[in-house]
């Protein structure tokens, strides 16, 4: 009995189908992954887009443990030109001076806490209206070890802090112990990474009056000006009502943000932006900047960010730290004494 064209046609089950169909859809999704992996990489260090590069390989450089990640396709000297236009102006550092602010009027005690929502972030600003209730805190296990921001602003007899300086770690531990800069509190230089040499570095520091201080200074003549309580980072983001990033991002890329402003009448701002999270990428330098200026800072000053951001109020942390632990421990934090206290008293 002779077979049709038809009876030699070799038969697929429908399930066979399916899952052939199945496995070539995967290997396209998969090749299209690995290129995308592939090119942008390529596309982002290489091409147009200067916006994004500066963005990226600041983020990148600025975070120590991440830094390889710029210099797997850039050298040294490509990256130093990218964010050279970017970084903040820094007029402290050419010998312009603060001016001084007239703090003379009455300060009440009130403390305002407002949301703030960028395009791709979320955060927290604080309005402290007397400037003499901000305090210098460190962690009392220094230099062993920090502690956390919520810790070091109760053990001081504060209702308020955020994180303020930065800190080296012994083998990149993570413990927050040794600060970068220095720690002046109460008026005397707890400690000193120069051991006292006429050096200038990063301010952040208040005056017995309540004066915010920021850029470049050495402590010596942080306590011919007065100065009770500082750490010390930066950059500077506003001097003399003028904004120091005219043109970028200001170079560190996108993350967790703490900073700190003061306004021409005294008050003081406190600023925390989350990142990290779906709900808030971190925001730049610039942003940041911004937004001080927004809320009538003239003098502000970029403070430790990334893990290490976190505002504390009435016995809690009010932001979202980004740091899969909750708080980091770090070696400072900026406290708010309670009512009727001032820096210097009691």
């Amino acid at each position: 009995m002779g077979r049709t064209a038809e009876s030699g046609k070799k038969r697929y089950p429908a399930g066979s189908r399916r899952s052939s169909w199945k496995k070539r859809f995967f290997a396209f999704l998969l090749f299209q992954f690995i290129f995308a992996l592939v090119t942008m990489p390529l596309l982002i260090f290489y091409g147009p887009f200067e916006e994004v590069k500066g963005t990226i390989v600041g983020a990148s450089w600025n975070t120590l443990n991440h830094q390889f990640i710029a210099r797997l396709f850039l050298s040294d000297e490509a990256i130093a030109r990218i964010l050279r236009d970017s970084y903040a102006d820094d007029p402290t550092a050419r010998g312009e001076e603060i001016e001084k602010i007239d703090l003379s009027g009455e300060h009440d005690d009130t403390i305002e806490v407002y949301n703030i929502e960028g395009g791709d972030f979320k955060g927290k600003l604080m309005v402290v209206h007397d400037p003499t209730r901000v305090i210098v805190g460190y962690s009392s296990l220094f230099p062993e070890s920090g502690e956390t921001t919520s810790r070091i602003t109760r053990n001081n007899g504060g209702i308020a802090g955020i994180n303020a300086g930065g800190f080296l770690d012994r083998g990149w531990t993570g413990t927050g112990g040794i600060p970068m800069g220095f720690i002046i509190h109460d008026g005397e230089v707890v400690y000193d990474q120069y051991e006292g040499k006429d050096v200038k570095q990063e301010t952040v520091a208040f005056t017995k009056e309540g004066m915010l201080i920021v850029g470049k200074h050495t402590v010596k003549q942080l306590l011919e000006y007065g100065v009770k309580e500082g750490v010390s980072f930066g950059p500077p983001l506003i001097v003399n009502g003028k904004p120091t990033i005219k043109k970028g991002d200001g170079g560190w890329g996108i993350a967790p943000r703490t900073a700190i402003g003061q306004r021409k009448t005294g008050e003081v701002l406190m600023l925390v932006i989350d990142g990290r999270t779906l709900d808030s990428f971190g925001a730049t330098l610039r942003e940041v900047q911004d937004i001080l200026l927004e809320y009538g800072a003239v003098n502000a000053a970029n403070l430790d960010g990334g893990s290490s951001t976190t505002m504390y109020y009435n016995g809690k942390v009010i932001n979202r730290p980004s740091d899969k632990l909750g708080e980091r421990l770090v070696p400072s934090a900026f406290v708010v004494l309670p009512a009727g206290k001032r820096n210097g008293s009691g």
